[in-house]
């Protein structure tokens, strides 16, 4: 469990913004310790009453989930699993994300009644869940995917495949400079036109089409940047959401105007287009403010709104001198 000390060395959120993170590797030989500070962890009450505070912006609720997913441990997982019964489907999805970037089996109770709650839980949800029990993984969490690989809704059925194909090559997780737990390892290939071409091929696994997506994502050319934009186009929503979500790691501005289409489109799965949003906001070089002004009506599907609002913290935080993203522990600013 991270200490409070340790809370600002921590790049936790699920994009950071590689070009302005600093070094945070070893120094003189020797890395942070994240053990507890003076035999004692943070209080994560406030932070957790923040988390599920309805009334507290969305904006400062997403934070205080991010700062329970950089402390971890029992405390920070029950804190997570209340907000469950949240009204936010984004809401939701982020802590589903985040127990699944955890690893943690604590998680395993909550993640498995999320995935099989059809009627509770909205299908972005329960897709995250099955994502973040393949990164738990075990014979248990295999088991509940295997149980929902033909679950009537597209999304997460989709999901479940990916997530048994992943655990029966072992789980295997290429460390990537995202620090990100995939649902897929990157493939083997490095050359950008047979990437391109795996990635957009619909006749093959999706779970084939997934590794040449990471790898491309790990080049980060302008030639896979573009492949991985033309990726926005194929059949699946599931796809193109984690298009989306990749585009967003890679943060380059050539993908920004894929990416704003797919916003624009109202025709265009919430899902996805909740991914769109929250991309652009990693993306130096977008006129943010004007465009998401578009969508913060209460007409506009909540889970777009919803991200809308998070890209705008998220771009305000990239361009601010703010070194910690998930600020729940820290002290609050100095007035003077």
């Amino acid at each position: 469990m991270a200490s409070l000390s340790d809370l600002a060395v921590l790049s936790v959120y699920r994009r950071p913004n590689m070009t302005s993170t600093p070094d945070l590797g070893p120094v003189g030989g020797s890395a942070p310790d994240l053990g507890p500070v003076g035999g004692s962890a943070p209080d994560l009450g406030p932070v957790g009453g923040i988390l599920l505070d309805t009334s507290k912006p969305l904006k400062m609720r997403f934070r205080a989930l991010f700062t329970l997913k950089a402390v971890g441990g029992r405390e920070a997982v029950e804190w997570m699993a209340r907000a469950f019964a949240d009204e936010s489907a984004l809401l939701k999805h982020e802590v589903a994300y985040c127990l699944g970037q955890l690893q943690s089996p604590l998680a395993l109770e909550v993640l498995t009644g999320v995935l099989a709650d059809r009627q509770g839980q909205q299908p972005i949800v329960r897709h995250e869940a099955a994502e973040a029990l393949a990164n738990i993984g075990g014979a248990e969490a295999r088991g509940w995917l295997e149980r929902y690989m033909e679950d009537p809704q597209e999304e997460v059925r989709e999901t479940c495949e990916l997530a048994v194909a992943k655990l029966k090559l072992g789980g295997v997780q290429v460390e990537n400079r995202w620090g990100s737990e995939d649902p897929a390892p990157p493939s083997e290939e490095r050359e950008v036109g047979r990437l391109r071409a795996a990635l957009l091929d619909q006749g093959l696994p999706l779970f084939d089409r997934y590794r040449a997506m990471f790898a491309l994502r790990n080049l980060g050319c302008a030639a896979s940047i573009a492949a991985l934009a033309a990726g926005l186009a194929c059949s699946s929503a599931l796809f193109r959401h984690e298009i989306a979500f990749v585009l967003g790691q890679a943060a380059s501005p050539l993908g920004a105007e894929a990416l704003l289409a797919t916003l624009r489109d109202e025709g265009e799965n919430p899902m996805v287009r909740h991914e769109a949003a929250e991309a652009l906001g990693d993306i130096p070089g977008v006129a943010l403010e004007e465009e998401m002004a578009r969508y913060l009506g209460e007409s506009v599907d909540p889970v777009v709104r919803e991200s809308c609002v998070i890209a705008l913290d998220m771009a305000d935080y990239n361009s601010s001198q703010e070194f910690q993203y998930a600020d729940g522990l820290l002290p609050p600013p100095s007035s003077t």
